[in-house]
């Protein structure tokens, strides 16, 4: 369709001013009046056409005349962008309580189709055109905000509308030569693209401004797409990038972790472990920002939600690194250690271990148990009655079929008896005893694996071997009476192999 008809239709033209030859006006008010109709626009079906008329002037129009003008170009184009996305715009929630109906976003695929084909035509012109790379930076953070919105698989999307919010994005890396999404957001420049010139610059700057008014404490629970943007842009941010945009990028993590959705919070515990790996520990603790974070992880594990204590318990071991020395790495002196919050995590964690019925959650603890122990390392001792209980008490249950539990008590209890032996010495005839029985109860479980068995069968014997050599091979006296008369083959295989070489 030639231009000239395009404008009669949206009553833009110079013949509506009854002058003598029909001429295009200037770009930036022909933007304005676009922008102006899509905003006051009430009709769903007006809309709809109106979008179709605005994505074929961008694929018919001149581009000298579409991108000329330089003073208020970008600003008439972003205002043009943002009223169409305003055009599929998601229903916003009322509380923070509950999410909206599947039912409610009906309508917003059907919406959401023709502004990513009208915005993938912008794009492509821009493509072609090159050159323009002020104006591809203005408009690329709402249409990167919008395309992540609509190709992810959630309840205001479809097939169809995913397909074409991900053609949209292909076209904005096509458009501005970026490599990949991570390369859109970071750029080339190593402080995040913030200083460098053309597309080589990271957007990510420019998508946390389109998402800060949505993103305060009063109303970022009010569309359920912020949360997942900010998500998706922040997860993809490596270092040095991250640094420069710290405190936006923490503000909305402690609000994420914060919620009482378990949903909400874990998503909040996976954005704050990524800053903690991604931001040098120099940064992480300038304004006593990793003390905030420890204390807003700390509290997950009073809770009793195994999905949030997994991922805030690994995330608070990787943050003592940044707090503090673990215990172990600090150099022997005749003054005793302190205790710190590696002592406080791991008291807490032995605490609640030892009442623990829940089997997932015992698996989680039991997981993290052996990092725990190599971190404290001889400061173990100050826990040691504790721990001895947890491991009597978690080796006596089984966790079946993969024994989770029961291997990652044994290795708790082998990196303890390599740190605090000479404390350990005293307790070799009641570890004894009890690595014996789970010998004897694994060697008899017919519901176990074979590779399951055997390598349980494997770490106890270990365990046993490190006790004889703790005790200077006192123990192998008691373990020759043991014969196939009282145990099985295997067991008898087993402990043979601690009477022939003593681990010292």
């Amino acid at each position: 369709m030639e231009l000239s008809s395009l404008l009669h239709e949206l009553h833009l033209s110079s013949s509506e001013k009854s002058l003598p030859s029909p001429s295009p006006p200037p770009i930036t008010e022909l933007l304005s009046r676009l922008q102006e109709k899509l905003t006051c626009s009430s009709s769903d079906s007006e809309k709809s056409s109106l979008i179709g008329r605005v994505e074929r002037l961008f694929q018919t129009a001149d581009t000298d005349w579409l991108f000329s003008g330089q003073a208020e170009l970008h600003a008439a184009y972003s205002s043009l962008v943002c009223a169409l996305i305003g055009c599929a715009a998601l229903p916003l929630c009322e509380d923070d309580c509950s999410s909206l109906p599947a039912s409610a976003y009906q309508s917003v695929p059907s919406r959401a189709e023709p502004v990513c084909s009208t915005l993938t035509a912008l794009l492509r012109t821009l493509g072609n055109v090159g050159g323009q790379s002020g104006l591809l930076l203005a408009v690329a953070p709402p249409i990167c905000v919008f395309a992540v919105t609509h190709f992810q698989e959630q309840a205001w999307t479809s097939s169809s509308s995913r397909a074409a919010a991900q053609i949209l994005q292909e076209a904005l890396l096509k458009a501005g030569g970026w490599r990949d999404s991570p390369h859109l957001l970071m750029g080339d420049s190593s402080e995040g693209g913030e200083e460098g010139g053309g597309t080589s610059r990271g957007i990510v700057g420019g998508i946390l401004d389109v998402l800060q008014p949505q993103l305060s404490k009063e109303n970022w629970h009010s569309c359920e797409a912020v949360k997942l943007v900010f998500a998706w842009t922040l997860l993809q941010v490596t270092r040095p990038s991250l640094s420069p945009h710290l405190p936006r990028l923490l503000a909305p993590s402690l609000l994420f972790n914060d919620h009482f959705r378990q949903e909400n919070c874990i998503l909040g515990v996976r954005c704050l472990h990524h800053i903690v790996l991604t931001t040098p520990a120099a940064d992480l603790c300038q304004f006593n920002t990793a003390e905030v974070v420890y204390q807003a992880l700390f509290k997950h594990l009073y809770t009793s939600e195994a999905a949030v204590i997994q991922p805030a318990l690994s995330c608070l071991l990787d943050l003592l690194l940044v707090l503090e020395r673990p215990p172990s790495s600090l150099a022997p002196s005749s003054s005793p250690r302190k205790p710190c919050r590696h002592d406080d995590v791991l008291r807490l964690v032995l605490t609640h271990m030892e009442a623990e019925h829940k089997l997932s959650l015992r698996r989680i603890y039991a997981s993290a148990l052996p990092l725990c122990v190599d971190r404290m390392g001889v400061a173990v001792c100050r826990h040691l009655r504790r721990l001895e209980r947890v491991v009597l008490g978690y080796l006596e249950v089984g966790d079946p079929p993969e024994e989770t539990s029961r291997l990652k008590i044994l290795e708790a209890l082998q990196k303890t008896i390599r740190a605090a032996w000479p404390r350990v010495a005293c307790r070799v005839a009641m570890l004894l005893r009890c690595l014996l029985k789970l010998l004897l109860d694994v060697s008899s479980d017919s519901q176990l694996g074979d590779s399951v068995r055997q390598e349980l069968m494997n770490q106890t014997t270990l365990c046993i071997k490190q006790l004889d050599g703790l005790s200077d091979g006192g123990l192998q006296p008691l373990l020759l009476q043991v014969d196939s008369s009282c145990c099985s083959s295997e067991v008898v295989d087993c402990l043979s192999t601690i009477t022939v070489t003593t681990d010292r």
